[in-house]
């Protein structure tokens, strides 16, 4: 391992790491039934997809493959990424400016690094077509690679999806979609489109 946490390693399991993550994203899109708009949430540890502990093994190579992953789905299927940044920089999310003025989200100036903020939001800031730093916002849905905690950015109510690929590389996932709260008490009825 570097002494500077960061990854000089090349992998020669990045493709399956790509299909892993592909898998992941086909499935929680069908349950989650994304529409055109909506925001996906991914946040993301390279170290723990790499087998080591979390923020202590940053992968450039790791993070740009997964955000190239996730990124290219996202734009075939007209739905914002949302990339959490982690490492000190955990409530802030790089996401396209269209995404921040459509949403009406808070700017915030930062800039992502391998070691503070990850190289998936680092992939993320360098690789959009506008890239912006926000704070907070609300997803349809999202995916947890490396235990991120991503459950801050995510409207209520939210909803654990269980998907066939458990791990990408030796990390963790966790996958949640969202749908809306029950209000009015026993004698309301609801919609059941809106509860699935």
């Amino acid at each position: 391992m570097s002494e500077s946490g960061i990854s000089q390693e090349n992998y020669d399991h990045i493709e399956d790491i790509r299909a892993q993550l592909l898998t992941v994203l086909e499935e929680l899109y069908a349950v989650a039934r994304l529409e055109q708009g909506d925001i996906l949430v991914i946040g993301c540890s390279s170290s723990e997809v790499a087998g080591s502990r979390i923020g202590t093994y940053s992968s450039e190579e790791i993070g740009r493959c997964l955000f190239q992953t996730a990124y290219g789905f996202c734009r075939e299927r007209g739905i914002y990424l949302a990339c959490q940044c982690c490492e000190h920089l955990n409530r802030s999310l790089i996401v396209e400016k269209a995404c921040m003025k459509e949403y009406r989200l808070t700017r915030v100036n930062v800039v992502p690094q391998l070691k503070a903020g990850g190289s998936f939001a680092t992939a993320a800031y360098h690789n959009m077509q506008e890239p912006v730093a926000v704070e907070q916002l609300k997803a349809r849905a999202g995916i947890d690679i490396g235990d991120t905690l991503i459950g801050m950015h995510l409207e209520a109510v939210a909803v654990p999806v269980r998907t066939s690929q458990r791990t990408i590389g030796q990390a963790h996932v966790v996958c949640a979609r969202t749908r809306a709260k029950y209000v009015g008490g026993s004698r309301a009825a609801y919609d059941e489109n809106l509860s699935n």
